[in-house]
């Protein structure tokens, strides 16, 4: 019996990264953020605090869970568009079990 093979695509990793530090020319990121809109198309608006995002998928069953004012995190390829950039989700997380506030806290202690 012959042996099945699957071929995988290997992605870049993602960069955490807060959306107002997101460039046109990166290329994968990670940003954290609160859902709100949501689109029946599979479109989501996250907003950090620091900016906001469209975020598309391919699938629009891969937002089909996602609520307003959830907490999430999104994996994506970052999109130029004449107004600056959106992303094409690859993973949503739900991060509603996050303790935002500490989570901050390293991020500040990181960067100092």
């Amino acid at each position: 019996m012959p042996e099945e093979t699957r071929e995988f695509q290997r992605r870049l990793p993602s960069k955490e990264k807060r959306i107002s530090d997101v460039k046109p020319d990166d290329i994968r990121v990670s940003v954290t953020g609160t859902v709100i809109d949501k689109q029946d198309d599979g479109i989501v608006v996250i907003d950090d605090g620091t900016g906001k995002v469209n975020v598309a998928f391919d699938d629009p069953e891969a937002a089909k869970g996602v609520e307003l004012n959830q907490l999430v995190r999104i994996l994506g390829r970052v999109m130029p568009v004449e107004n600056g950039f959106e992303l094409r989700g690859d993973v949503l997380q739900d991060m509603g079990k996050l303790d935002l506030e500490l989570k901050k806290k390293i991020e500040s202690i990181k960067n100092d």
